[in-house]
């Protein structure tokens, strides 16, 4: 086998725009996360934004619908997640599991019922817009490339470096505490479910409309699982989260560069055993931990 195909500018480029899904789901879990809810309902939360950036840039003729769209959406489904695990106590991975079931129903539904399509959304008349692209150093990258690269300084940034971030952490791990200083955890809670919906949303757009220009039933292919493993092997952190998510990105675009002499299915594989094995060493370095202490 050539290696020089698999360490190459295009798997680069591939291994960028795959990990970006990643990123930006991965900023939305952390910060749930963050505010002591683990919310694995994102990847039916991609899967709404998705859908909803695509019927939204096609109905409007306009990205910028499409992505407002997807925001729309996906502050309602933080809202919804908020609402019963905040509010009704309900269990956190009972509702996410709930949402994720739900949203490939749905929008499978839906596009059953809109536009009248099975498996995918191919207008008859008009078409989807897709998101603009730039060009980095001879590669092009949808806008939201640099976006998520962005998002992961100004996550950083707002967590470790400002009040509303202390805040955050305090309302999951010292609740009664950030209460004593006239602080509501409810109130930060609910703002770590929203801001999760949106960044959601974003990356569901993105997968749609970036990364592909069109949607197909359960299309999110469990990447927001992917996203809740890189987080926890990240703890939480936005940085290390970035990593994670370009590790998942590497061993998916060398994975497409392999294909001619590995079975297919195998190399499609490869980026969850990839998952699988980042939760087996993080598993073993807690176990260590707790035994020198």
């Amino acid at each position: 086998m050539d290696w020089s195909t698999v360490f190459s500018l295009s798997t680069l480029t591939n291994t960028i725009n795959t990990a970006t899904i990643v990123i930006l789901a991965g900023l939305g879990c952390l910060m749930t996360d963050q505010a002591g809810m683990m919310n694995i309902g994102i990847d039916g939360m991609m899967t709404f934004g998705a859908f909803a950036a695509v019927i939204g840039s096609w109905a409007c003729a306009s990205w910028e619908m499409g992505l407002l769209f997807a925001l729309a959406v996906g502050l309602v489904l933080g809202a919804f997640y908020g609402l019963f695990v905040i509010r009704f106590k309900s269990d956190e991975f009972i509702i996410g599991v709930a949402l994720n079931i739900f949203a490939a129903a749905m929008t499978t539904f839906m596009l059953r019922s809109i536009p009248g399509q099975k498996g995918s959304f191919h207008p008859a008349t008009g078409a989807v817009i897709k998101l603009p692209t730039i060009t980095i150093a001879g590669m092009n990258f949808s806008m939201m490339v640099p976006l998520s690269w962005l998002l992961v300084l100004l996550a950083w940034i707002m967590i470790y470096r400002t009040p509303l971030g202390f805040w955050l952490h305090a309302s999951g791990e010292h609740p009664d505490s950030l209460r004593s200083v006239g602080r509501s955890p409810e109130k930060m809670k609910y703002l770590a479910s929203l801001m999760c919906g949106a960044l959601c949303g974003l990356s569901g757009a993105y997968l749609s409309l970036g990364y592909l220009s069109t949607f197909t039933e359960n299309m999110s292919a469990s990447r927001g699982y992917v996203a809740v493993a890189c987080v926890i092997f990240g703890r939480s952190n936005p940085p290390l989260v970035f990593l994670a998510a370009l590790l998942f990105g590497f061993i998916d675009a060398a994975g497409q560069r392999m294909q001619g002499v590995v079975d297919p299915y195998l190399t499609a594989a490869l980026p969850y055993v990839g998952t699988i094995l980042m939760m087996v060493i993080l598993a073993l370095r807690q176990t260590r931990r707790k035994k020198a202490h």
